[in-house]
């Protein structure tokens, strides 16, 4: 049994290993295993991100290894890494000339090579992606798939472009192909821009999605970063212009880990186990011959055929023939979100139907084993993903409140997010951050749906023009 969700420490820790989504055993602090059940959710997940992917960009794969001289270059950049990055200073028992970074993050991997790929105008606009693990000496409490020292499926973008405003169109299309993935999964958002004192080293601004995960803290699950020319003059990434002249590209980056994952789990799951998105479950839909004695050919030969008909039209479906009680196969099943559950008893097979159950339902409703076609199981599908959306936003917003007194701020944070008008100053974000005892997560870039407030008003602190901004105790 799962500790109740209320308790949403205990209970992502143990959700993690009782559904079977990561071994916490491996014998590293910070790193992970994924079990097979996980695996296929991350596969699942990460396959619709791919797809976004593909309509624009072109998959590639860099060297997980970044020469101490190439890692060094942005100073910037370099700084803010400084105290994750894993060093490699022998190979065998030779020590190296120059060290060799296990990547933080690839910029400084594949901007070298973009100098050798870029060289006319007509090699813009460059747009790959990859997806690959990075590693950080992570120092804080880690957490399965939120905080690790091995981030196992980091899938980042990186474009190059002739100038700042077709590089910042590009955000603009990161930002919309974020927002479908994460509508995809049904998980609401936030996107902020953040400070400029919390922003990407070496970015000219970033962007970031933050959901709130139950205990009211938020999670930071994509980020999109507008580069400007600053690692293009690092790297010397220049092309020839039409009229023959040289130029500086303008890049930007944009990444998503197994956050998604975490976010998944923890904002959909209940009390019983995960509560999975019929396109993303690994398991959609299970099938529970209920058998009493002398009618189990009965049961089985209608549950067998519904079986081969529903993995003849493609759904990812099983059939629990164990010796179990029906209540202990019904409580697995939960446990791993399987979004429909069929059941066939005596009754339903000697009227040709069968009992259809909804994970986020308790409802249960007979249909004719006939009307189990593929048109209505994936309305079904599209159902549930409507209802886990709704109750999803609903219950992000009773964790957003706005504020016009600094002093009210710091009792609210910790249950959820705090929005108030911030002005550009750094003294004041300052002055709210050390009130709070919180982050300032940044400016709000769109209001998220049933939260009504303006964008601009006074600045909380000085009273001066400012903008809608966020703050909140994150991971």
């Amino acid at each position: 049994m799962l500790p109740p969700k209320s308790n949403f420490s205990e209970w992502y820790h143990e959700i993690i290993q009782q559904a079977q989504i990561m071994d916490i055993r491996y014998p590293v602090k910070g790193l992970y295993v994924w079990f097979p059940f996980g695996f296929k959710l991350r596969n699942l997940v990460y396959g619709k991100l791919k797809e976004i992917m593909d309509r624009e960009h072109d998959e590639v794969y860099f060297p997980a290894l970044i020469p101490e001289t190439e890692l060094g270059k942005e100073g910037q950049h370099i700084k803010g890494f400084e105290d994750e990055v894993y060093w490699i200073t022998h190979g065998g028992l030779d020590e190296l000339d120059v060290k060799l970074a296990l990547r933080p993050t690839s910029e400084t991997a594949m901007y070298p090579m973009f100098k050798l790929w870029i060289r006319s105008h007509a090699d813009l606009p460059l747009k790959v992606y990859q997806v690959v693990n990075v590693f950080r000496y992570e120092t804080k409490h880690t957490r399965p798939l939120i905080r690790l020292r091995e981030i196992t499926s980091f899938k980042e973008a990186h474009t190059a472009h002739r100038n700042y405003e077709e590089a910042e169109e590009n955000v603009k299309k990161a930002i919309s192909a974020y927002k479908e993935f994460y509508d995809s999964l049904a998980i609401p958002y936030m996107v902020i821009k953040r400070p400029e004192w919390d922003k990407f080293p070496g970015a000219d601004y970033t962007i970031a999605f933050d959901t709130i995960m139950p205990d009211g803290r938020t999670l930071q699950i994509g980020t999109v970063h507008h580069l400007a020319d600053n690692f293009a003059k690092t790297f010397d990434i220049k092309y020839e212009t039409p009229n023959g002249d040289h130029a500086y590209v303008h890049q930007t980056c944009y990444g998503i880990s197994e956050r998604c994952i975490a976010s998944l789990i923890s904002i959909h799951g209940d009390d019983v186990g995960l509560v999975l998105p019929f396109d993303f479950a690994p398991h959609q839909i299970v099938i529970i011959p209920i058998l009493y004695k002398g009618k189990e050919e009965l049961v089985m030969s209608l549950a067998d055929r519904v079986y081969e008909t529903l993995k003849g039209m493609g759904f990812r479906v099983v059939m629990d023939t164990s010796d179990d009680r029906p209540g202990a196969k019904y409580y697995r099943w939960e446990l791993f979100g399987v979004p429909i559950r069929i059941e066939i008893g005596p009754r339903e097979a000697e009227s040709n139907e069968v009992v259809v159950s909804f994970r986020d339902e308790k409802v249960k409703r007979k249909v004719p084993a006939e009307e189990l076609t593929e048109e209505r199981i994936r309305e079904w599908g599209r159902e549930m993903h409507e209802r886990l959306r709704e109750r999803a936003y609903r219950e992000m917003v009773e964790k957003i409140r706005y504020f016009d007194n600094l002093g009210e701020i710091a009792e609210w944070i910790g249950k959820g997010v705090a929005l108030f008008h911030l002005c550009e100053s750094l003294e004041c974000g300052e002055k709210v951050e050390e009130e709070a005892k919180a982050g300032v997560l940044g400016q709000l870039v769109e209001i998220p749906e049933g939260i009504k407030v303006s964008k601009e008003g006074q600045c909380i602190v000085c009273g001066r023009e400012g903008k809608l901004n966020a703050i909140a105790k994150s991971y």
